[in-house]
């Protein structure tokens, strides 16, 4: 069943995408700026939305797999459309199908992945680096280099036009930087 939450203006869901990128600048992981962005719509306060997600990020626990944005839609397809009855094939069925109809959405924007070693370009090469836990420090160059900002934005617009009746946005909001 959709969680009937706090209604948001169309004002609040443009700057979605901001906040998120707002949020990833100021240090969270992907899957943390992306979730905490939409965290009051389901009444979640900061912190409680922001150990949530934390686990997410750098493709989970920075191993490089599933895209911390990418689970971030996920986890706000459990609140909007999760089945809470253990034994609901149905509910489950239609969890299921949205979170692969966002996979699909998000794969538009990445060329096809949403795999966070193949959206980052990292190859066998970088292996090392990809299962290291310590995250990267986060430095002008760190922000240049890599497409995060880009996709928070695209997770951002697939969110609002999803589960919020918002218009897709055919380009992100622009920061100055190609980040794709």
């Amino acid at each position: 069943m959709k969680n009937e939450g706090i209604e948001r203006s169309k004002e609040e869901l443009k700057n979605s995408s901001e906040r998120a990128v707002e949020n990833f600048k100021q240090g969270y992981n992907c899957s943390q700026s992306v979730f905490l962005a939409f965290a009051d719509r389901y009444g979640i306060d900061d912190e409680t939305a922001l150990k949530i997600s934390a686990s997410f990020g750098g493709g989970m626990g920075r191993m490089r797999e599933v895209c911390g944005c990418m689970s971030a839609m996920a986890l706000i397809a459990g609140f909007e459309t999760g089945s809470t009855k253990p034994r609901d094939p149905d509910g489950k069925k239609a969890n299921y199908e949205k979170v692969q109809h966002l996979a699909q959405e998000f794969r538009k924007y990445t060329g096809g992945s949403i795999i966070c070693r193949e959206l980052l370009g990292l190859s066998e090469d970088t292996k090392g680096e990809m299962s290291s836990p310590t995250p990267s420090e986060r430095t002008e160059q760190y922000y240049k280099k890599r497409p995060c900002i880009r996709l928070i934005q695209d997770a951002c617009s697939i969110i609002e036009k999803e589960f919020f009746g918002g218009k897709e946005n055919e380009q992100s909001a622009d920061d100055g930087t190609d980040n794709r």
